[in-house]
């Protein structure tokens, strides 16, 4: 399976994200952030890259700040 990670610009927002896409039934996991990426949080969501448009939607509705979605 091919994974992408989103990035947040605190804990607070990777922690709703993770629980809001749960309570959708998506597979998803918080991981630290790669090192090759960027963030103002050391923690960002793993999510199947197939899914990163309907995971960005959910998060976009739940007003979740994402700070960009990368193809891992």
């Amino acid at each position: 399976m091919v994974y992408g990670v989103i990035l947040f610009p605190s804990i607070y927002f990777a922690l709703r994200a993770e629980k809001k896409s749960k309570e959708k039934g998506l597979s998803v996991r918080l991981i630290p952030v790669p090192r090759h990426l960027s963030s103002d949080c050391g923690v960002c969501l793993r999510i199947p890259w197939e899914e990163r448009e309907t995971i960005h939607s959910l998060l976009k509705e739940g007003s979740v700040k994402v700070e960009g979605v990368h193809l891992l």
